[in-house]
């Protein structure tokens, strides 16, 4: 038996969240040889990565994750006509920042495979349908990624978040290492990082007080309150979870090796 690993690359680490379409190939170029190594060593990794400005910024503007809208008008004119031109655009997009972490992973001698969750998955929460043994694959690297996906009902689209995705493989895979590998901060913090007094929680429980920030500006999705709710929940089948400075790339290999980091570990 091989512990398997899911890793998620936050939207904000491999990304300039502020600036459309602009990646952080250094972050990711790193991330991605920490990923060689667990890979070489016989570790089932998976990666499930955020959008940051590949997906939230276009999705934001017109409003995505609240699916159709008859005659919808966005906040700014971006060159888009339309909700389902800004669905294929923003899928696109998506797909493009997914190709540069394949080309990463290629690149450091890593097999993989991707699954666009517009392909595979339907609806968004924790409840989305999908099949999820596509990535029970030892053998390779598999990715996926939040993504536009289609619904069964007249809403037509909506978001799918990489936290609720990373749930339910966690979940359902039954994983021995999660960990959320985030930029700006080196865990989940007290107060805002920018903050003289804002200090590294090590360990977080539901109890646990925090002042948590939210882009609301630009996310999308459900923030840092929707990943501690899915990574407290994860926590109850997955005795190894963290958020982490993915920025300290070597940070990945410790808690998973070691179990122990600079970071904050998850407990239920």
């Amino acid at each position: 038996m091989v512990d398997t690993v899911i890793i998620k690359f936050g939207g904000g680490l491999i990304t300039d969240k502020s600036n459309l379409c602009t990646p952080n190939l250094d972050v990711i170029s790193r991330l991605t040889k920490s990923v060689s190594q667990l890979f070489d060593e016989n570790y089932h990794v998976i990666i499930v990565h955020g959008a940051g400005s590949y997906g939230h910024l276009k999705s934001k503007n017109w409003h995505l994750n609240s699916g159709f809208v008859k005659d919808f008008v966005p906040d700014y004119d971006d060159g888009i006509c339309n909700q389902e031109e800004a669905v294929n655009s923003v899928r696109n997009d998506m797909l493009q920042l997914n190709n540069l972490i394949m080309e990463s992973l290629q690149k450091h001698g890593v097999k993989s495979i991707s699954f666009p969750p517009h392909e595979w998955a339907i609806g968004s929460g924790e409840n989305f349908e999908g099949d999820l043994s596509q990535f029970d694959n030892p053998e390779i690297v598999t990715v996926t990624y939040g993504d536009v996906v289609d619904t069964n009902n007249m809403q037509r689209f909506t978001i799918l978040s990489g936290d609720d995705i990373c749930y339910r493989l966690a979940i359902e895979l039954k994983a021995q290492h999660m960990i959320f590998a985030m930029g700006g901060a080196p865990g989940l913090m007290t107060a805002p990082p920018n903050q003289p007094d804002s200090n590294l929680i090590p360990i977080w429980t539901p109890d646990t007080q925090y002042i948590g920030t939210h882009t609301s500006s630009i996310d999308v999705t459900g923030g840092i309150k929707l990943k501690l709710d899915r990574a407290s929940k994860i926590s109850k089948v997955t005795s190894n979870v963290w958020i982490i400075d993915g920025e300290h790339e070597y940070r990945l290999i410790e808690a998973i090796k070691t179990l122990k980091t600079t970071g904050t570990k998850i407990k239920s």
